[in-house]
């Protein structure tokens, strides 16, 4: 039991602490919880109850809570040092990361620059790609193409590139324009698949047509959209986009903070069509769920572009305070160590063919629309109406009711409006898998 009682504790979130992305008085009014301990797949609140962590603590943890080899590799690393800076020097663990992450990513990619989160690395991303072409003599390529619908961040830049106007309306006059396309989602689409992916191809090269002498990059959530509701990419549509851009002279960015890491089933999703960017984010499970480590990899004929004498005015003007944190890089490593001795990718192909089954039934409850599913990465669309495919209205929150109703059956996981997501730990044990699935179809039953 925790030194504070629940209801103490609770009073003080209430008096100090304003919680992330949470209506706070709706929050306090709904005994929320108050976490103290994790152990394995489970986190357990000050009460002594126990919960599954079906949202892997928001989509980064791996390997379940309180591994102890990444325990010890930050214990270890503590006994060195914790935090140098890395303006101006380096330290053993971020050098040692790099050449790692150099030798998982996509050949293209050979660079690695260091931040503290997904949104940063993606600010990052955009700043090298807008400043790569006014170094190549091409100040006119300033433009970003993004997706409808897409999630980048919370930062001003990732905002301005993302597209959920719930999310990012109230700050329309801080962005940056963008050009903005549709990311294919066949089950809102009215026709085919494959329609809808050519559609969508369509609409991009004729952006491109358009405003292609402009466009600096784009930027793109490979094979999944996922805060935008788990929208899966038709079969050929990333190689596709990747094509276009290398017609058109457009750097493609690739956002996978939240694919990365296995959880589609590869090591990175554009894997999946053999995809190389020439700039990719990564962070969430790089430390395996512990510590706040982001990464944006680059290329060499990017990272040439910033590469002169110091009166040429090509430095990266870029930096945060924790860029490269020992104690994160150490148990990166330790992190990327366990995927290879505990083979975490075979694993979770093996739980993603069993997770398919054990989604099956779900896909005939009345208002279950579509279950999405790559790898360790499900939505749950919920209808209103099945034949008519009509939503719940918004303010009913259907998606944080059912979610509820898990959260009393021993289920964390949260709702993206009306599609309820699952994305467990990696290293998720069968038995639990099918537990926590279970736990979804009753939640689902009871709470539509």
């Amino acid at each position: 039991m925790a030194q504070w009682s629940y209801e103490e504790l609770l009073e003080k979130n209430r008096r100090y602490l304003w919680n992330p992305f949470t209506q706070m008085k709706g929050y306090l009014e709904d005994e929320p919880l108050i976490i103290e301990r994790g152990e394995g797949v489970k986190l357990y609140d000050v009460q002594g109850r126990a919960y599954y962590d079906g949202n892997a603590s928001v989509w980064l943890n791996v390997h379940g809570h309180r591994h102890p080899k990444l325990n010890a590799a930050i214990r270890k690393q503590l006994d060195q040092i914790a935090h140098s800076t890395l303006l101006g020097m380096a330290n053993v663990p971020a050098i040692l990361l790099a050449e790692r992450l150099v030798g998982l990513a996509p050949a293209r990619l050979q660079k690695v620059f260091y931040s503290d989160s997904g949104a940063e690395a993606v600010e990052i991303g955009l700043k090298m790609a807008y400043q790569y072409w006014k170094h190549r003599g091409r100040p006119e390529k300033h433009v970003f193409i993004s997706m409808k619908n897409a999630y980048h961040g919370d930062t001003v830049g990732a905002v301005s590139v993302g597209g959920m106007d719930l999310f990012h309306a109230s700050f329309s006059h801080l962005l940056f324009p963008t050009l903005k396309v549709t990311y294919p989602y066949p089950y809102r689409f009215p026709g085919t698949v494959e329609a809808c992916r050519q559609a969508c191809l369509d609409e991009l090269i004729g952006v491109l047509e358009e405003h292609g002498d402009t466009v600096a990059g784009l930027i793109v959530e490979p094979m999944v959209q996922g805060a935008g509701g788990m929208i899966m990419m038709p079969p050929g549509t990333l190689a596709e986009v990747a094509n276009i851009c290398r017609d058109y002279d457009v750097l493609l960015l690739i956002d996978e903070v939240a694919t990365g890491f296995g959880r589609t089933g590869r090591m990175f999703a554009c894997e999946h069509e053999g995809v190389e960017p020439d700039i990719m984010m990564v962070g969430k499970k790089l430390t395996g769920g512990y510590l706040p480590v982001a990464a944006t990899l680059t290329s060499d004929e990017i990272y040439d572009a910033f590469y002169g004498e110091l009166y040429e005015a090509k430095t990266f003007y870029h930096g945060h305070s924790y860029t490269g944190n020992q104690l994160g890089c150490a148990v990166a490593l330790a992190n990327l160590d366990l995927y290879e001795e505990e083979r975490l990718l075979d694993h979770v192909q093996e739980a993603s063919c069993r997770l398919a089954e054990w989604l099956e039934p779900l896909k005939a409850l009345p208002h279950v629309g579509e279950v999405r599913q790559l790898g360790l990465m499900v939505g749950i669309e919920l209808v209103k109406c099945k034949e008519t495919k009509e939503t719940y209205p918004w303010e009913d929150a259907i998606g944080a009711q059912v979610c509820r109703k898990a959260r009393e059956m021993g289920l964390i996981t949260r709702p993206l409006d009306h599609v309820v997501t699952f994305m467990p730990p990696l290293a998720t044990p069968l038995a639990d898998l099918q537990a926590m699935v279970e736990i979804l179809e009753r939640a689902i039953r009871e709470g539509t």
